[in-house]
């Protein structure tokens, strides 16, 4: 059994310092699989579907399940289109003298509390010159060359990124199981029905898992935009939208999607430095208030106690943990590999505490 123990921990050490090493592949390889994952069902239903007497095509059926995930996206973009437009109009009709009014208003007020006491030199205007001044060699310092190759890169590797992860998708659809065959092959045969349960259970948990973020995202979308619509908030929609992709992000989206609504609201609804802007935020925060409430207590028990059976405390330090490794993407991925991990530990010890299937030396 320590022999076992030993192998065990060698080859996790190993496997982690492979994936380490090959961070990219192995990023995209867990994407893929998240994705295949989430496309199977569909897939296998329109592969199902009989035309002239005939079942379609895999492959056609995995290119129908891209295009219609394809659409859902290029839908999605298009409700932020006329918001990006709304602010590029906002921007260029901005009157800069009515601006420098309304900045200068309040650091007037601060400056004279300031003279009053004798805490800088009387000089009306002098603070409102000096923060002028920092602002604009704050933008002069900025690099916008840089900005736009950064931008170029940055894009560059979202299209290699986003290739890749279809490419490997599509096989991953194609050659159903592929994946799940050849690692299987790799176990000796004694362990051979341990490890197709093991890999169902863990089919199973993840499945579930993204079915209840589906759940989630849906519900939080529904909530957050009716609830936005009501309190007359524009582009409730689109800030609904977000609100719910941004609570991918465990922890750290509710916060986002907040921030995103109050700053769409106010400049859509022009309630900046008006007496009626505390009631609006209000009305916003209050609304999110109820997404996080029932996110709270009803989706997240749901998702993450039933499908992927574990305590909150233990999701808590995971994605902290997920974090640390990958950032938000860590954070995103977390729970699925823990899972993964987890279900594989349960069984193996399952297997040898009440089958004894391991030979112990």
């Amino acid at each position: 059994m320590q022999k076992l123990i030993i192998s065990v921990l060698a080859f996790t050490i190993f496997l982690l310092l492979l994936g380490w090493y090959f961070s990219n592949i192995a990023f995209y390889l867990i994407i893929s699989l998240v994705i295949a994952a989430a496309l199977r069902p569909m897939t296998n239903r329109i592969n199902s579907v009989h035309v002239f007497g005939h079942h379609i095509p895999r492959w056609m059926a995995i290119l129908c399940s891209f295009a219609t995930i394809g659409m859902v996206l290029f839908l999605i973009t298009l409700l932020f289109i006329p918001l990006i437009i709304d602010q590029i109009e906002i921007i260029q009709n901005v009157d800069i003298e009515f601006l420098y009014e309304q900045i200068q208003r309040p650091i007037n007020k601060v400056e004279g509390f300031l003279i009053k006491f004798n805490l800088v030199s009387n000089n009306p205007g002098n603070l409102f010159e000096q923060v002028k001044e920092t602002i604009l060699a704050s933008v002069r310092e900025i690099n916008f060359q840089g900005f736009i190759n950064g931008l170029i890169n940055t894009t560059s590797s979202l299209l290699i990124t986003i290739l890749a992860v279809v490419f490997i998708s599509f096989f991953l659809l194609l050659e159903n199981g592929l994946l799940r065959r050849n690692i299987i092959n790799l176990v000796p045969n004694e362990y051979f029905e341990l490890s197709v349960a093991t890999f169902h259970k863990v089919e199973r948990l993840l499945s579930n898992y993204l079915v209840g973020l589906l759940i989630q995202m849906s519900a939080i979308f529904t909530i957050a935009s009716t609830g936005l619509a009501i309190v007359g908030v524009d582009y409730a929609l689109t800030i609904g939208v977000f609100a719910a992709v941004a609570n991918l992000i465990p922890y750290a989206g509710p916060l986002l999607g907040a921030t995103f609504g109050v700053i769409v609201g106010l400049i859509t609804g022009d309630f900046i430095g008006t007496e009626e802007m505390p009631l609006f935020i209000l009305k916003i925060l209050s609304v999110f208030s109820v997404v996080q409430l029932t996110d709270n207590l009803f989706l997240q028990p749901l998702i993450f106690s039933k499908s992927v059976k574990a305590h909150p405390l233990e999701i808590f330090v995971i994605i902290f943990a997920g974090a640390k490794v990958g950032g938000v993407i860590g954070m995103v991925l977390a729970i699925p590999v823990y899972t993964i991990f987890r279900v594989s530990v349960q069984e193996f010890y399952k297997g040898y505490k009440e089958y004894r299937i391991f030979k112990i030396k």
